[in-house]
């Protein structure tokens, strides 16, 4: 693994996302995929080899373990992961997008003080949404894959004591499971990981949400009373000019002159 090229992914996510998705990375890289590489590879690194039935009958061993084990846990984290920490590189993809049309501008229009944005990191527009879908995909996916690993193996237990009745088994035979205890610890640890994060994202929207709310009501409030002002000024402006003419005199009429004509 290229730990320099993993340092500079992350810190280009951290520097676009929030508190509470600094927060989520995190949890993700620390509690999730180091976890992950680290220490439950190892765990289910013998998980068929030390899968072992009392039976020597040909092909059951290998019948029961598909039927208790249809998806290894490690492939079906491994996809999670990915699925998970994939769409948080739109975020940068799309800021990287703003900063090459903002050069492209700037060289069209031979000037380096001019701006298509403002801040081409802020969440506003396009990136807002961005943003915001990728935080739905993520609960999405931790939720979606939190609910297969309960409904793939009918729950988060592992019984040290198997039953199978699968053909060609003889009868029902017994199939012990090799550290049942350390692979239930571990997969409690990654399935309330998920949920953390998935709390954390849903967090994370009712807090954009709620800012953009705010800042709507805060725009309206402020061209209202803008609004206000000018119509208070212009009616100041009417009435001192009332006032004015008021108080000067009105310029006499001269009254008419008739002449007699005597004929």
């Amino acid at each position: 693994m290229n730990w320099a090229f993993l340092q500079g992914l992350l810190s280009g996510v951290s520097k676009y996302s929030t508190a509470f998705g600094r927060v989520w990375l995190s949890i993700v890289f620390l509690f999730r995929v180091m976890v992950f590489v680290v220490a439950a590879e190892k765990v289910w690194g013998d998980e068929q080899k030390d899968f072992s039935c009392n039976t020597a009958q040909p092909g059951c061993h290998n019948v029961c373990y598909d039927h208790f084990f249809p998806v290894s846990h490690i492939r079906l984290w491994a996809l999670q992961l990915i699925f998970v920490t994939c769409p948080s590189l739109l975020v940068v993809m799309h800021v990287a997008y703003r900063e090459d049309r903002e050069r492209k501008y700037r060289e069209k229009r031979g000037d380096a003080r001019l701006r298509l944005y403002r801040d081409t990191g802020k969440k506003r527009g396009g990136l807002w949404w961005t943003y915001v879908l990728t935080l739905v995909f993520k609960i999405g996916v931790d939720a979606t894959f939190v609910y297969l690993l309960y409904h793939i193996y009918e729950g988060y237990d592992f019984p040290s004591l198997l039953k199978c009745r699968e053909v060609p088994c003889p009868n029902t035979v017994d199939c012990f499971l090799s550290r049942p205890t350390e692979k239930r610890i571990f997969t409690l640890f990654m399935v309330v990981t998920s949920l953390v994060c998935i709390l954390l994202s849903m967090f994370e929207i009712i807090y954009l949400v709620g800012k953009r709310c705010f800042e709507f009501s805060s725009g309206d409030n402020r061209s209202n009373r803008i609004q206000t002002t000018t119509l208070s000024s212009g009616s100041n402006l009417v009435e001192s000019n009332a006032q004015t003419f008021k108080g000067k005199s009105k310029p006499e009429t001269p009254a008419p002159s008739y002449y007699i004509v005597v004929s």
